[in-house]
């Protein structure tokens, strides 16, 4: 029997945090969990903290859902082709003011 077990979505720097844990608590790694180690040290530029808080000010705005707030957040499009990239498979075209508030809140946190 399958357990209902809640899915939620984990932004990078949470990715990041909980491998870490795994690596100290059992000191080895499976070759898959390494792998994500590694890319999420690569690539997950804020913390967790700061991408939670990115990740509200994200779904404030009326026309970014969650999934898209998660999406930015570890991504960190800084112009207007990252963010078109991202929603380019939605249903959804952002204008230039849409688009200008999200660069605005990934700018407050990465001058942070």
């Amino acid at each position: 029997m399958a357990e209902d077990k809640e899915i939620r979505i984990v932004p990078l720097s949470e990715v990041k945090s909980i491998l870490k844990k795994v690596e100290k608590e059992r000191g080895e790694m499976l070759y898959e969990q390494k792998i994500a180690l590694e890319h999420a040290h690569k690539f997950a530029k804020l913390s967790v903290k700061k991408t939670k808080d990115m990740v509200k000010d994200l779904t404030m705005l009326e026309f970014i859902q969650e999934p898209h707030a998660y999406k930015i957040a570890d991504i960190l499009p800084t112009n207007e082709d990252d963010i078109k990239t991202i929603f380019a498979k939605e249903r959804i075209t952002l204008g230039g003011n849409e688009i200008k508030s999200i660069l605005e809140i990934v700018n407050k946190y990465l001058a942070e």
